[in-house]
C-alpha cells in the first residue's frame, strides 16, 4: 500500500491512500498538521514498528477505514455512490472490530510524540525515559522513523508530496502534484 502525504497549503496536507485491489481513498484536508510531522504520518510510523493490525492504516489496508473514496470520473453517480457505500459499511464494521486497536494507537501515538519531541529539544539523548509498553530498543526503531519521514516532511513546499510505503515504512523521492 502506498501513503501519499502530501502539503497542500501553508499549514495543511492530505494523505491519498493506493491499495490494490481497493479502490483510492483520501482524507483532504487531514488533521493534525505539524510542520516536523502530521498526526496521520506518526500513526502510519507507531502502527508499522508495533504491528498494530487494526489501527488507522491497517484498517485501511484491509479495505476500510474513515478516509473518503477519491472521486472517479469513469464511474457514473449510481456506480460512485455504491462504492461509497460499501466502504462506508466495511468501515463501520472495521471501526468496531478494531476499536481496541485504535485506542492503542492513538495511546502509543501520543506517548511517542511526546517523548520524541522531549528527545529533539534535549542535548542528552541518554535520558529519554520508555513509555509503558514500549522497549527502549523499539523506541528508539520508532525515533529512526520519525527522524528520516520528518527530514523529508520538513523540507517540501506546498504542492509536494512523499510517498511511503506501508508497512515497511520505505519513501520514495519527493513528487510534484
Amino acid at each position: 500500500m502506498l501513503v501519499i502525504f502530501q502539503r497542500t497549503g501553508r499549514r495543511q496536507y492530505r494523505v491519498e491512500v493506493r491499495r490494490p485491489p481497493f479502490v483510492a481513498v483520501e482524507m483532504n484536508p487531514a488533521p493534525g498538521y505539524d510542520d516536523l510531522m502530521p498526526h496521520d504520518m506518526m500513526h502510519l510510523v507507531v502502527e508499522s514498528q508495533l504491528r498494530i493490525e487494526r489501527g488507522i492504516f491497517g484498517q485501511i489496508a484491509a479495505g476500510g477505514g474513515t478516509f473518503r473514496v477519491i472521486p472517479d470520473a469513469s464511474k457514473t453517480t449510481r456506480d460512485a455512490a455504491r462504492q461509497r457505500r460499501r466502504l462506508n459499511d466495511r468501515g463501520k464494521k472495521m471501526m468496531r472490530d478494531g476499536r481496541d486497536d485504535c485506542l492503542q494507537s492513538e495511546a502509543a501515538v501520543y506517548m511517542c510524540w511526546q517523548q520524541w519531541r522531549a528527545r529533539s529539544e534535549s542535548t542528552d539523548v541518554s535520558k529519554t525515559s520508555s513509555p509503558a509498553g514500549l522497549s527502549q530498543e523499539k523506541l528508539e526503531q520508532i525515533f529512526h522513523h520519525l527522524d528520516e519521514l520528518s527530514l523529508y516532511w520538513s523540507r517540501l513546499n506546498v504542492g509536494e508530496s512523499i510517498t511511503v510505503q506501508w508497512p515497511d515504512l520505505s519513501v520514495s523521492p519527493v513528487e510534484n502534484h
